[in-house]
């Protein structure tokens, strides 16, 4: 059979790609390696590649001694919440936007789309003085209600919806189904791709949020990984390889959501992107 000829410049595009794909790995691959490090073996010079012994005393003293277990608990369930109750809200908003009749609808929605380009620490004040009015300072609902719904996750669920045939909904309609019926059996089915890319974006987002549970949570018990994890960088400083043990605990969790739906993530960016 006759060889393919490759051309150059797909050679060279295909190097580049390698070596930026290598550039992007190659510090979380040592952070993980450093995770398994003895005490002291990754500040030495040259810094070593590989864990000469491997040893897990580092993950085993963040769970036995320190307080990770507890931090990734309570960042579970605020993720968590925070996911389910965003996907809720912003589908439903996205569909009413999308394919209800109402009077201001469309001025509505391009008055709510300017909430993209207000930055979010612009609206951190306003938000703590709400919590503190509520009396909901320090307490999980503080962290979760501000992210219960998003411009953006109305916006990528309306672009979707649009795409649905309204034959498909009028029908229903004909039939008797009410649209609470009509959002549950048909448009949560066909938007599925849709939610599992706004679930991986509000689960990632809620997951590594730092500054938002640091202003609102001053109990020490009630604190996420990320801000767990900034007050043990003050406390350990020096001990690198705990601190790397502590970042794959952090990271592990958002890594497997996002590959384990990266199929369904990407068909839903792409689908989002071309329609209406």
């Amino acid at each position: 059979m006759p060889r393919l000829a490759v051309r150059p410049a797909t050679l060279v595009l295909h190097a580049a790609l390698v070596a930026v794909a290598g550039l992007t790995v190659a510090p979380l691959a040592w952070m993980v390696s450093a995770s398994l490090m003895p005490t002291g073996s990754a500040t030495t010079y040259p810094p070593a590649l590989l864990p000469h012994p491997v040893t897990l005393v580092h993950y085993r003293e963040l769970f036995t001694r320190l307080d990770v277990a507890r931090e990734l608990a309570n960042s579970t369930l605020i993720a968590g919440l925070i996911t389910a109750s965003s996907l809720l809200i912003n589908s439903m908003a996205g569909y009413a936007f999308a394919k209800l009749r109402f009077p201001g609808r469309d001025r509505l929605f391009g008055f709510i789309l300017l909430g993209l380009f207000i930055p979010p620490q612009v609206a951190m004040l306003p938000l703590f003085v709400m919590m503190r009015e509520a009396h909901l300072v320090n307490s999980y609902a503080a962290v979760i209600l501000p992210s219960m719904a998003s411009v953006f996750g109305i916006f990528l669920v309306r672009q979707y919806v649009l795409g649905i045939p309204d034959e498909l909904l009028d029908a229903a309609r004909v039939d008797g189904a009410g649209e609470l019926r009509i959002y549950w059996s048909i448009i949560v089915p066909l938007c599925a791709p849709v939610l599992v890319t706004l679930a991986v974006f509000v689960f990632m987002s809620a997951w590594n949020d730092f500054m938002w549970p640091l202003i609102v949570l001053t109990d020490g018990a009630k604190y996420t990984l990320p801000v767990g994890l900034a007050n043990l960088a003050r406390e350990h400083v020096q001990d690198a390889e705990l601190m790397m043990a502590a970042s794959v605990v952090t990271l592990l969790p958002v890594l497997a959501l996002f590959v384990a739906l990266q199929r369904y993530y990407v068909r839903g960016i792409t689908a989002g992107a071309v329609k209406g």
